[in-house]
């Protein structure tokens, strides 16, 4: 095959169609290449230059979730309201402004304070960038670009890290906190990218009350769907906590495989994101997703169990690879039908508030899935394998049923 078909077929699958499409996905890949720059080297900066210990390093990063947590919704509202695009830019600026601060903060209180100011958009940001993508991109591509967003992210996050090393090498306190001050530059950049792009079809912005944020909750079909969603999220915890600490402590592969089956997740998402997301053009695309997610998933479980018998190095390795790609699996199959899903059912004009809720979903893991992890997976070995399996098992069963009644709100609205 000639270089032209290959170049044809590579745009086809991975480039969104659309011009916003491809605009969201450079402020993607500059947001993450800025975010991975500074990730790489935010811990070593917190303590050699802010001078904070362990603990307080802790209390600023729980700040941080604190105000993430409570903000999502209320700040969803508000983006209804103004405007995603104008809200997504207030967003970033706001991220550059107070990551600059960051750069020249001292002492545990200002790194506290900081860290609670940057936590305020810090979730808002991902739903109002879904609900920009909602109104400037075709219906159909909207899974896609948000897919091509995710592979992007990927890439962008490695290339940052990879650009922060010769930084990290100096040691210095100019090189850290140039570190930071790219991170903060890359969201400008970002509101450049975004102040070009004509959204022509967003719908008038919504006015409501101050506490209209509540109404969002009463909504008991969505908040199911969000359950759910939350229970696959847990792929996050397994591949953060369980991958790394299962690998060394209860199998027979060398410590040395850890980070290869950390690139292998990164490389198959990176190559597999988009091609997967075709799935969601279908009708029930994104039910069916969601149910491929969870089996996926239940799947690892099990060769994750497995991995712990007495295999010798090699078929260690062998197992954990393998639990890795269905890992990886359900990873982008979670992310195909919790985007399609939320987008389906969030009303046109509460868009981003509905899409907030959801995203509170991957906030509650955030809290409980590290120790859901740690107490039953890795504390009860083969049974918490067995007993998150099961967990999974039950969310792929109620799926359908809130499913199938937001179904049945939407026939009822168009009729």
């Amino acid at each position: 095959m000639t270089v032209r078909p290959l170049l044809s077929r590579f745009t086809r699958t991975y480039v969104p169609r659309s011009p916003a499409g491809r605009a969201f996905a450079l402020v993607a890949l500059l947001d993450s290449v800025g975010t991975g720059f500074y990730l790489a080297g935010s811990t070593l900066f917190f303590v050699r230059v802010i001078g904070l210990s362990d603990a307080q390093v802790g209390l600023g990063l729980a700040a941080t979730g604190l105000t993430a947590f409570l903000a999502t919704v209320p700040l969803g509202v508000l983006t209804d309201r103004w405007g995603a695009r104008r809200m997504l830019m207030v967003y970033q600026l706001w991220r550059a402004v107070w990551f600059a601060v960051l750069a020249f903060v001292h002492g545990p209180i200002a790194f506290v304070l900081v860290s609670a100011l940057l936590g305020l958009v810090e979730r808002a940001v991902s739903p109002a960038s879904q609900a920009v993508v909602s109104v400037a991109v075709p219906g159909k591509d909207r899974t896609r670009t948000m897919a091509t967003m995710r592979s992007v992210r990927n890439i962008g996050f490695s290339l940052g890290a990879v650009l922060t090393t010769p930084l990290l090498a100096t040691g210095s306190t100019a090189a850290y906190r140039t570190i930071v001050l790219a991170d903060a530059a890359s969201f400008v950049l970002a509101v450049v990218l975004l102040a070009r792009l004509r959204v022509e079809t967003a719908p008038p912005p919504v006015r409501r009350g101050g506490l209209s944020f509540l109404r969002g909750f009463g909504d008991r079909r969505y908040l199911a769907l969000t359950a759910v969603s939350c229970v696959l999220a847990v792929h996050m915890s397994v591949l953060a906590v369980a991958l790394p600490l299962w690998t060394v402590r209860e199998t027979d592969a060398p410590d040395a495989l850890v980070p290869v089956l950390v690139v292998l997740n990164t490389v198959l998402a990176v190559v597999f994101q988009v091609p997967l997301a075709k799935g969601a053009e279908r009708e029930d695309g994104g039910s069916r997703a969601m149910r491929l997610a969870g089996l996926a998933l239940i799947g690892s479980c099990a060769v994750f169990a497995a991995a712990a018998a007495p295999l010798g190095a090699v078929l260690a390795c062998a197992v954990l690879l393998a639990a890795t790609v269905l890992l990886t699996a359900g990873e982008l199959w979670h992310s195909i039908g919790a985007w399609e899903l939320s987008y389906k059912y969030a009303p046109e004009h509460r868009m981003a508030e509905y899409l907030s809720i959801f995203a509170l979903g991957n906030s509650v893991q955030d809290v409980l899935g590290p120790p859901l992890i740690t107490v039953v997976v890795l504390g009860w070995g083969g049974a918490g394998w067995a007993v998150l399996g099961a967990l999974l098992l039950a969310a792929v069963l109620v799926l359908p049923l809130p499913v199938a009644r937001l179904d049945h709100r939407l026939l009822t609205a168009k009729g």
